[in-house]
């Protein structure tokens, strides 16, 4: 008896020391499993926190900046602040939400945009049927008018209107529209003369010719917007210049057939942001945001980035003029350069083509011909260079020297205009010599 007791107190007293153990040990576990989830639950409010602060930055920095990157590149765009989360799906939805505000906001930027440029082009129309509508009432006034001083008013005021229709037609190029005239082949020396008898400050542009013969002229389909090109590169250079400076400009044809307008002037140049700025208008590789253009709107160097592009040649403002100025090079392929008849005189390429009219009377200008008519008179003038020509004309040229003088060019073409004006006399509606100048 006394052995099975013993044997029982001792089965109980190990019962008893194993119960205690498990108890520690039940304790223990509880413990560490109330401090692993304590540590989960804080590792997920560590978790959601930073996911709340990256949600944070994305609403108020990434996507603001991102919003002004796509207006101009020299924005930056942050990345996500805490590196921690890189690589992982919530970052993924991050990006995937950047990209998705991006691609909304230049969506809604072209749809205003294109709104934009349909509301400006329909303004440009109404402003250029009235400018051309003023054109034809000035040259009615130049055509009656006897008095000298009074002449040269109206002859001020066509120049006047003749700096409104630039500006209209850089616009309207601009907002999607065409140049709005159609030229014939026409020489080089006159296109860049027509292109400076738009400008203010014409006077203070030289010419120099070193094409080798005169006979190479632009084919009509390019004439306006080369023409239009080299008018506001002129303009650029006025204006980047004092007014007691002048712009050189160079004619020259290179030993592929191209041929190349260089424009010299002696202002301040530009900075390397602005030489990037303008390369990649003249460029014209995709349509500029109105928006882009600053404000108020530089049109310049768009307008000639489009027409460059729709027609083919290339413009270039990437180097130094030897004045310390810019150098602007307008490059004509040999695919729009054509051979002209040097003893025909086209018309210059700032003036539209004339509607065909029913044959009139007409008196070929004689070598004692002044080069126009009187306004009674009933014949109309034949556009043609005279004969014998000038001595030493050609070799001029050929040497250097300078293409007509703006003003010389507005009065032959004054001439021609009244000798319209007396034809239209005899039967021909006024209106109809101008139609094609809208």
């Amino acid at each position: 008896m006394t052995a099975i007791h013993e044997v029982a107190i001792a089965a109980l007293s190990a019962t008893t020391v194993g119960s205690a153990a498990a108890a520690v040990l039940m304790a223990r576990s509880r413990r560490t499993l109330s401090r692993s989830l304590a540590q989960a639950q804080e590792g997920a409010a560590v978790e959601e926190q930073r996911r709340e602060e990256a949600l944070r930055q994305l609403v108020s920095g990434r996507l603001p900046s991102l919003a002004l990157h796509l207006r101009s590149d020299h924005y930056p765009v942050p990345g996500l602040e805490d590196t921690s989360l890189s690589g992982t799906d919530f970052a993924d939805l991050l990006d995937s939400v950047q990209a998705l505000f991006a691609k909304v906001v230049l969506e809604e930027r072209h749809r205003v945009d294109a709104a934009a440029r349909a509301a400006l082009r329909g303004a440009f129309m109404e402003v250029q049927a009235k400018s051309y509508q003023l054109q034809t009432d000035l040259d009615t006034l130049q055509q009656e008018c006897e008095d000298e001083q009074t002449l040269k008013n109206y002859f001020r005021l066509d120049h006047l209107n003749e700096q409104l229709a630039r500006l209209v037609q850089k616009g309207a190029i601009v907002a999607g529209s065409w140049p709005g005239l159609v030229r014939s082949d026409t020489h080089v020396p006159d296109l860049v003369t027509g292109a400076t008898s738009r400008l203010h400050g014409f006077e203070r542009i030289n010419v120099h010719s070193k094409l080798s013969t005169e006979t190479v002229g632009v084919v009509g389909r390019a004439a306006e917007p080369i023409a239009v090109a080299c008018t506001e590169l002129l303009a650029n250079a006025l204006e980047s210049s004092r007014a007691d400076l002048s712009v050189e400009v160079t004619l020259l044809q290179t030993d592929n057939g191209a041929v190349c307008i260089q424009i010299d002037d002696a202002g301040k140049g530009m900075t390397a942001e602005e030489a990037s700025r303008a390369a990649q208008l003249l460029a014209g590789r995709r349509q500029v945001l109105l928006t882009e253009l600053g404000d108020p709107p530089a049109l310049g160097f768009a307008a000639v980035g489009r027409l460059a592009a729709d027609h083919g040649f290339q413009v270039t403002v990437d180097q130094a003029s030897p004045y310390s100025g810019v150098r602007a090079i307008i490059t004509i392929p040999p695919a729009l350069v054509t051979s002209i008849d040097p003893h025909t005189d086209p018309l210059s390429a700032m003036s539209p083509v004339p509607t065909p009219a029913p044959r009139a009377p007409r008196k070929a200008i004689t070598s004692d011909d002044p080069g126009g008519v009187t306004p009674d008179s009933d014949a109309l003038p034949q556009r043609r260079r005279r004969r014998p020509r000038a001595p030493g004309l050609e070799e001029r040229t050929a040497a250097g020297g300078r293409p007509p003088e703006p003003e010389q060019a507005r009065t032959t073409w004054d001439d021609y205009e009244r000798g319209i004006a007396a034809a239209g006399r005899a039967g021909i509606s006024p209106d109809t010599r101008n139609e094609d100048r809208a």
